[in-house]
């Protein structure tokens, strides 16, 4: 009964557009409230979306200034191998040249002591040579004084200047050989050698058996007795 009086009722149509234009406000309320939830996600979607587009960007910066800095580093890195090759390499060579130098030294010191080692026998030698000269020239002059005093034989010094002897050379005189010319002179020429020895140089006139007198006296260092022998030989040679 209440229905059929609602509908006959005239007030019921205006009750009911304001019903309906109350859902519908309460409709558009809602669609507007969902409107600016929906402008308000998609800012905040974009905000979302430009904050995370800014970090990549920024971490894409921040990881090409790190690769960079690490290709740098690299790069550094290859610069200072080759720069510390280089440095090891001129410490060898340095070392190499240390040790040649330090090698040469030890060889220049070994031929200091051999040369120290030879001066000394060679000063020996010639401190002996010397003192066996200085008998023979002694024994020299009293030949000589024997000889030129009883035997009429006259001393020369000479210097040779021939690849065979150099050096100092005796050249003995003889005279009175030949009864028929006292005055003739026969000469016999010794040289005397570096280590003191005597060679026979040349005589004149050549007497054949003087390499046999020169064995004898290389043998025996007389040289009185082999200047007496030549006195002889000479005498032979003229009587005949």
């Amino acid at each position: 009964m209440n229905i059929m009086t609602s509908i006959t009722d005239p007030n019921v149509s205006d009750v009911f557009a304001s019903a309906m234009e109350e859902i519908h406000n309460k409709q558009l309320k809602t669609f507007g409230e969902i409107i600016d939830v929906t402008t308000e996600l998609g800012q905040s979607h974009r905000q979302l979306v430009k904050s995370a587009h800014d970090s990549c960007l920024k971490k894409c910066k921040d990881d090409e200034m790190l690769f960079e800095t690490i290709r740098t580093f690299e790069r550094d890195l290859v610069q200072q191998n080759a720069s510390l090759k280089k440095k090891q390499h001129a410490i060898s060579e340095m070392i190499s040249g240390i040790q040649q130098k330090e090698m040469q030294r030890d060889d220049i010191i070994q031929k200091i002591e051999k040369l120290k080692q030879e001066q000394a026998k060679r000063k020996e030698l010639i401190e002996s040579q010397y003192k066996t000269n200085k008998n023979r020239l002694r024994n020299l002059q009293k030949a000589r004084v024997v000889f030129q005093d009883h035997l009429d034989m006259e001393m020369r010094t000479i210097f040779g200047k021939t690849q065979l002897v150099k050096g100092e050379k005796l050249q003995f005189v003889f005279r009175n050989i030949n009864p028929s010319d006292p005055n003739s002179a026969y000469i016999v020429t010794i040289g005397i050698k570096e280590d003191g020895s005597y060679q026979i140089v040349s005589s004149d006139p050549v007497l054949k058996c003087l390499s046999v007198l020169e064995i004898r006296l290389q043998e025996t260092n007389n040289l009185p007795a082999f200047l007496a022998n030549v006195r002889k030989e000479f005498i032979v040679l003229a009587s005949c």
